[in-house]
């Protein structure tokens, strides 16, 4: 299905603009698009109004030449919420949305009401980090983006859910195959080079939401829980990989519309 879209700095950028009311962004992972969040944003859409784009690089948006930066993705939502006239929304990203959504943080805290990490983290990649990242960009070069998501896919969901859940696995594994192999690439440079945001998640003078999987392969609870204050909160959610909003879409939900709803005061 044809999205909309918008054009800024030379990029085309694809989105879901769905509900009305106060505002939702919903960014999504590596390889992702924003069918990610197909599972729950018909019903965040009966209270909101949800953007949710595909990030640079993904789904049925452009790709540019260079490295995509985090802050230069988050610039990109920026420039999206302008051209929405939405002075400010509450972000919620997931995995490397949950990267872009901290670079906005760090560069925008004016635009947000609030902000949720969904299995993402403040932390920069470590060497063995860095490596696999480079190990996945000469890969995608070499043998195509079919076979990095055939090693990506089956570590996105808790172990059990490849044989319980095979049509929502390849539903994943599909978005991720038609993933443009340069943007995915530019995209490796831009998550290998980050910064570590953990104190943009300390320092935060909005509501931060932090939720881990359960049973993550990628971003372990020790990992996606490593800031604590007053203002954060931290939601496990059970029998959950990296990808609650498939495996456990209204557990979610649930945890996003009590964070909103406090948020905008429902």
């Amino acid at each position: 299905m044809a999205k909309n879209t918008i054009e800024f700095n030379g990029i085309v950028l694809a989105y879901e603009d769905q509900g009305s009311g106060e505002p939702l962004v919903l960014l999504h992972g590596l390889c992702g698009s924003s069918d990610y969040w197909d599972k729950i944003l018909p019903q965040l859409s009966k209270q909101y109004r949800v953007i949710a784009p595909d990030l640079r690089g993904h789904g049925q948006s452009g790709i540019s030449d260079e490295p995509y930066p985090m802050e230069l993705m988050a610039h990109d939502i920026a420039e999206l919420l302008e051209k929405l006239h939405i002075p400010q929304a509450i972000l919620i990203g997931h995995s490397l949305g949950g990267y872009v959504t901290l670079a906005f943080a760090e560069q925008y805290p004016e635009k947000l009401h609030a902000f949720s990490l969904v299995h993402s983290s403040g932390f920069a990649d470590d060497e063995k980090g860095k490596a696999n990242r480079d190990n996945g960009i000469a890969g995608i070069s070499e043998n195509g983006i079919e076979s990095f998501i055939a090693g990506l896919n089956p570590k996105l969901f808790a172990p059990e859910h490849l044989e319980t859940m095979k049509p929502t696995v390849e539903h994943i594994r599909q978005i991720g195959v038609a993933t443009n192999p340069k943007g995915a690439m530019n995209v490796l440079v831009g998550m290998r080079d980050r910064v570590d945001r953990n104190q943009i998640i300390a320092d935060a003078q909005v509501p931060v939401l932090l939720i881990a999987g359960e049973a993550d392969q990628i971003i372990p609870l020790e990992k996606a829980f490593a800031e604590h204050g007053e203002h954060i909160t931290q939601v496990t959610i059970a029998n959950a990989g990296h990808m609650s909003m498939q495996e456990q879409p209204a557990a979610l939900l649930e945890q996003i519309l009590t964070f909103a709803d406090r948020i905008y005061n429902k």
